[in-house]
């Protein structure tokens, strides 16, 4: 049987790539799962169009992502810490710190953007990657400081 994958399948092929497969297979797996529909030329134009959709959603979603980081780059965070004896830190500044940081001054982001190898063990400044989209990423300055 025919068919048109509507998503990447690992081990069939790309969306959009008309292949063949086992009649069952197709009937009680990819169909009623909408991984793929038949191979009619209604399908055909059908995945075309969720195609478009899905480019125009991506370029959207870029362009606000764009539009985040202008507005992340100009923003620097104060986090007061807690210290002891030659500037020793409490603990760490994790990317929850942060991401809680952000919330206050009024940028909703997600803490799992938040791009840091380990958390933050000293004073002083950093500057800390926050990735918004596969190819967009902006940089903060996180200042810590003593309580």
């Amino acid at each position: 049987m025919k068919i048109i994958l509507r998503q990447d399948y690992e081990n069939l092929g790309k969306a959009g790539d008309i292949i063949t497969v086992k009649p069952g297979f197709a009937r009680n797996f990819l169909l009623p799962n909408k991984i793929a529909y038949p191979a009619r030329p209604n399908f055909v134009r059908m995945l075309e169009e969720e195609q478009r959709q899905k480019q125009q959603k991506v370029k959207k979603d870029m362009q606000a992502a764009q539009e985040m980081a202008t507005k992340l780059s100009s923003v620097s965070l104060t986090i007061p810490v807690s210290v002891g004896e030659e500037d020793k830190m409490f603990g760490s500044v994790t990317s929850q710190d942060i991401a809680e940081a952000l919330a206050k001054e009024g940028h909703e982001v997600d803490r799992r953007k938040i791009v840091l190898d380990e958390p933050i063990k000293a004073l002083g400044v950093t500057s800390v990657p926050i990735k918004l989209f596969p190819e967009v990423t902006a940089e903060i300055k996180v200042w810590v400081v003593k309580e």
